[in-house]
């Protein structure tokens, strides 16, 4: 097997996200695929190259040398393809390049930037990981993305990037079974919860940690299995786990999303872009448009709605 660019990515991906399914989820790849390539360029190099560890993965002493000489030619290669992009846009027109962790609010920003800009290519990008984003904002990938972090988890932030606050601290609803018996009440005290099965997904930045940081705080030590969101819908509905979700979650059947007392858990969203940078749209606009779409959701929301009339804000009532 010969070594390609695409392996030493690989490699780099892994050892910046600290884990091989963290690393899949940002390359666009399963777990099972990026393990059995790993398994190959470690054969090839005739030796580990990480520690697999209950917690993640550690490069080795091998490990560390082979890092060493990967980075800077990923980079580079990075770099050239930039190059050629950014020539290709100006010979064929202008391009946005925009990145969200997962929010109901992408759409709506979507449509209000197409909108805007009919003459220009908008393109996406989703990750579970906000550190990602920040990294290919940094790096020119991106121009901008719009993340959310972790109260107790701080993100991993690239030197020079300007951040504009969405929302300083928004809350983190629960979703459970209509079944539950804590979704008689509007509110749901999380002691409430304490015997249910939790369902987090640990490779969305900082969502384990803070989640443990608030069972530490209240005392309890429920059980907690490992898994996507998207899976853990189909666990809430038929009454298998509980979750934390964003209060803009739209409830499904068999399922109910309410605040926790107290509002234990929490995120920060804000928009992150280059200084200095000239995307198609100015940074101002682009952040009209984000808080518009927003507030577009927030206010769909019944649970979150009320939340907002309760808590007088953060967002202005009637939008």
């Amino acid at each position: 097997m010969e070594l390609e660019v695409r392996h030493l990515r690989a490699l780099c991906a892994i050892a910046d996200a600290g884990s091989v399914r963290k690393a899949a989820r940002q390359l666009g790849m399963t777990q099972p695929s990026l393990t059995t390539q790993l398994r190959r360029i470690e054969n090839a190099l005739g030796g580990q190259l990480f520690f697999r560890e209950r917690t993640g993965s550690r490069p080795t002493p091998l490990g560390h040398s082979v890092l060493s000489r990967a980075r800077p030619i990923v980079a580079d290669m990075r770099a050239l393809v930039d190059e050629i992009a950014s020539a290709s846009l100006r010979a064929g027109g202008s391009r946005l390049c925009i990145g969200s962790t997962s929010s109901r609010a992408v759409a709506g920003w979507l449509r209000r930037l197409r909108a805007r800009l009919p003459d220009t290519d908008t393109a996406i990008r989703i990750d579970v990981s906000a550190n990602a984003l920040l990294q290919m904002v940094a790096m020119g990938q991106l121009d901008v993305a719009f993340v959310h972090e972790v109260e107790g988890a701080p993100l991993r932030r690239p030197d020079g990037l300007v951040e504009r606050e969405l929302i300083a601290r928004e809350p983190q609803f629960v979703a459970l079974s209509a079944d539950h018996p804590a979704a008689r009440h509007p509110v749901v005290e999380l002691a409430e919860l304490a015997g249910d099965q939790w369902m987090v997904d640990p490779s969305v930045d900082g969502e384990w940690t803070g989640l443990r940081r608030v069972f530490a705080a209240a005392g309890l030590d429920p059980r907690v299995v490992h898994g996507d969101y998207l899976t853990a819908a189909d666990l809430v509905a038929a009454g298998e786990v509980v979750a934390p979700c964003q209060p803009t979650s739209r409830p499904r059947h068999g399922m109910v999303v309410r605040p926790l007392r107290g509002d234990p858990l929490a995120v920060r969203l804000f928009m992150a872009h280059r200084p200095g940078a000239a995307p198609a749209v100015p940074a101002d606009a682009l952040f009209a448009d984000l808080t518009a779409s927003y507030m577009e959701v927030a206010w769909e929301s019944t649970a979150y709605r009320e939340w907002l009339v309760r808590h007088d804000g953060p967002l202005p009532i009637g939008t």
